[in-house]
């Protein structure tokens, strides 16, 4: 038995194929070229040829659960049949001010529709109202190509739409904005939604009985990817910047910080993002420069500077302070000693998300996962636990299609 995640990425379509012990058993993908993203056929067509590219590695009878992610917020129109009725509007691309200025007039501040990318938002921007036109992400329609119920999306998509996971349905200040098409029905990610549509099964040699699961965001689905599954399990990402993801048995909700919570496994996914991150770390070193000074550094000592390495002035999480500026001197004459400062310092950023994170309703953390690029610098990753003070390891997974793989043998669970 086998389950597969679908990934439906910035510039691509990933797919992946776990067994039940989460052993990678296969694995393809397809791109999408840049002018073509916002074309749905485009978008479908490239999940064909990733689902072939995938043929080689398994026996595609073997799956027995299939989910799909898409990008957080890419909208696709449809009719009352399931057929486009013009071009997505993709995950960043910006509302008009008369439609952010609606929602913030209506919707509470905890809400995560509010931004000038807000789907909801661009939905108001929408064409005039048709009777039966709905409003899908593209992971709902991915899923429903491929033989899942029409009109059905998940509550991690649909949260920036305006979705209410702690009440657990659409609130009633949406109705207020009469938008001009219907908004999906939503269950909890991993739920069994359909068995595949029976010329998908034929096209690609699936079993007439493998199991559609309702899928979840990239974002969420990369969170899987590491194993995190217990409240208190952290992923940090060490990219340009700082993002930090604490599975939670309670929500948490702070617009000041950035801070809002998906539904996941039972459970709420609440984050933030600092500012600060590797992108400060770049300005003074090349990646190899950060390898060789790194082993001149004891992760067991501290180095006696006090940094907060910010890019530029401005942080929001862990602390909400549009003029907060960047502290990164005195600087050293020792490299040595001036990266010990700036790793320690995002470290001690880090430690403060997590506390902050707690502060607000969130578990005590427990263990850290981490991704991105830091994640291979063990020094870093020493220190880091040292002072956070729990036990930090790299993720073994880290691509949205594993998460979403591991989403679809839970719905089978």
């Amino acid at each position: 038995m086998l389950a597969l995640g679908i990934d439906i990425g910035t510039s691509g379509v990933r797919t992946v194929a776990i067994d039940p012990a989460g052993a990678m058993q296969g694995q393809g993908s397809a791109r999408i070229a840049a002018e073509a993203r916002r074309d749905p056929a485009a978008i479908w067509r490239a999940v064909g040829e990733a689902l072939d590219a995938l043929r080689p590695s398994i026996d595609m009878a073997a799956i027995a659960a299939l989910a799909v992610d898409g990008t957080s917020g890419t909208m696709i129109m449809t009719d009352a049949a399931g057929a486009p009725t013009g071009p997505a509007t993709l995950y960043n691309d910006q509302a008009t001010p008369a439609a952010v200025a609606r929602i913030a007039a209506i919707a509470p501040r905890d809400s995560a529709a509010h931004g000038t990318t807000s789907p909801l938002a661009r939905l108001l921007d929408g064409a005039e109202p048709a009777s039966g036109h709905l409003a899908l992400h593209e992971a709902d329609w991915i899923t429903h190509r491929l033989g899942g119920p029409l009109g059905v999306s998940d509550a991690n998509n649909a949260l920036k739409t305006g979705y209410d996971p702690v009440a657990g349905a659409w609130p009633g200040w949406i109705d207020q904005l009469s938008l001009p098409v219907a908004l999906p029905r939503v269950v909890e990610p991993g739920t069994i939604l359909s068995t595949i549509a029976a010329a998908i099964a034929a096209r690609f040699g699936f079993d007439p009985e493998l199991r559609l699961v309702a899928g979840t965001t990239d974002g969420c689905a990369s969170f899987l990817a590491t194993g995190a599954d217990q409240p208190g399990d952290g992923v940090t990402a060490l990219g340009s910047t700082l993002t930090l993801k604490l599975l939670s048995n309670q929500p948490v909700f702070a617009p000041d910080y950035g801070v809002y919570s998906h539904r996941l496994l039972g459970n709420f996914l609440p984050g933030g993002a600092s500012s600060a991150g590797a992108a400060v770390l770049a300005r003074y070193f090349t990646p190899a420069q950060i390898g060789d000074l790194s082993r001149s550094i004891d992760p067991r000592r501290d180095s006696g500077l006090d940094y907060y390495p910010l890019p530029a002035p401005g942080e929001r999480f862990p602390i909400s302070d549009a003029t907060l500026e960047p502290r990164l001197s005195p600087r050293p004459a020792n490299d040595a000693l001036f990266l010990h400062g700036l790793l320690e310092g995002l470290a001690r950023i880090e430690a403060l998300g997590y506390r902050r994170l707690a502060a607000l309703g969130a578990p005590r953390l427990r263990r850290v996962l981490t991704v991105g690029g830091g994640a291979v610098n063990p020094v870093w990753t020493a220190l880091r636990a040292r002072i956070l003070g729990v036990n930090v390891t790299a993720a073994a997974q880290t691509e949205a299609a594993y998460g979403t793989a591991r989403l679809a043998l839970r719905g089978l669970a």
